[in-house]
């Protein structure tokens, strides 16, 4: 339950972009390649389209690049060389679906839409959620990549799992070093459309080289995304495990129905993370991304180097720089 305390940080901060003038239709995703995923769901938030069928398309940008080895079909194997996705779908009727640990599908974001609209669940996990999507008449392909598998075989030769902050704006063609351990993350997309209804979406291959059945926050409801109609939405980025503690995106849009702007919301969740976990909060990433029923949005991390991208009728590639909390190194 959150405490009176909570209250004292400021909750109507005007500064940055959390107060940014509410508009509709509006979408808005973490990192950079969050600027063409966009600009897919645009596509439908422009000829008044509905959030979700936007979020969907948008997210799906992002698994179908096999230059980004964070999200989809590009992405990074576990440390046994599995290609495992999650995902996870929310709409404005509070209904959602998600899938873990999927092997073989190129676009796990389809499938969680239809555990969404298809089964009496929220959640179905590896091969069960593999046997659900090959019903559905999803393709069964071979996930891992030359370009990821090269990367894994270079990570085997030291075999140290260790997530590196901000990897996601990383060039990763010019980072092939010997030995490196990549992490991998997530695009997170929120929507407010035309009617004023709002999704989100999020996908991700997780961390790379993970533990053989590592889930991090991306596919679980109220971590790495969560949705309520009546308030607005949030997304997470980074170090799944601490999201999951804080039930971060959650924290974050019920921090909003008390009043704070977007960017308060989402700073009082990363500052949760440091006070439970100070230690480990300095060495690791994790941000929140979040849009109201105004469409006001606004973002907070733990380090620097987070970055989302906005979309509206005014400007479709506006790209933004996260605040922080720790000071660059």
């Amino acid at each position: 339950m959150l405490g009176v305390a909570s209250l004292h940080v400021a909750p109507h901060i005007t500064q940055g972009n959390s107060l940014a003038k509410g508009r509709k239709p509006i979408v808005i995703s973490t990192w950079d390649f969050g600027v063409a995923a966009n600009k897919a769901a645009w596509e439908v938030l422009r000829t008044n389209g509905r959030a979700l069928d936007a979020v969907e398309r948008g997210v799906k940008v992002a698994e179908a690049d096999l230059g980004n080895p964070t999200v989809g079909k590009g992405g990074y194997p576990d440390r046994d060389g599995h290609v495992t996705l999650d995902a996870c779908i929310m709409d404005d009727q509070g209904n959602c679906g998600s899938v873990a640990a999927l092997e073989h599908i190129a676009h796990p974001i389809s499938v969680a839409r239809l555990v969404m609209e298809k089964t009496p669940h929220v959640m179905l996990v590896g091969e069960g959620a593999l046997q659900f999507a090959l019903e559905q008449g999803f393709e069964k392909e071979n996930l891992l990549i030359p370009s990821s598998e090269a990367a894994w075989k270079e990570w085997l030769k030291e075999k140290k799992y260790k997530p590196i902050m901000n990897i996601e704006n990383r060039d990763f063609r010019t980072e092939r070093l010997p030995g490196n351990q990549y992490n991998h993350d997530t695009i997170g997309m929120l929507a407010l459309d035309a009617d004023g209804n709002l999704s989100g979406a999020c996908t991700t291959s997780g961390m790379a080289f993970k533990m053989r059945g590592r889930v991090g926050d991306s596919p679980i409801i109220g971590a790495g995304l969560y949705v309520d109609n009546e308030v607005g939405g949030a997304t997470s980025t980074g170090v799944g495990e601490e999201v999951i503690r804080t039930v971060g995106s959650f924290l974050v849009v019920e921090l909003m129905r008390q009043g704070y702007t977007p960017e308060a919301a989402c700073k009082e969740a990363v500052q949760r993370i440091i006070k439970k976990k100070p230690a480990i909060a300095k060495e690791i990433q994790v941000g929140f991304l979040a849009l109201n029923k105004k469409g006001e949005y606004g973002s907070y991390a733990l380090q620097s180097g987070f970055s989302y991208a906005v979309c509206t009728a005014e400007k479709q590639d506006l790209l933004l720089k996260g605040k922080h909390i720790f000071p660059a190194p």
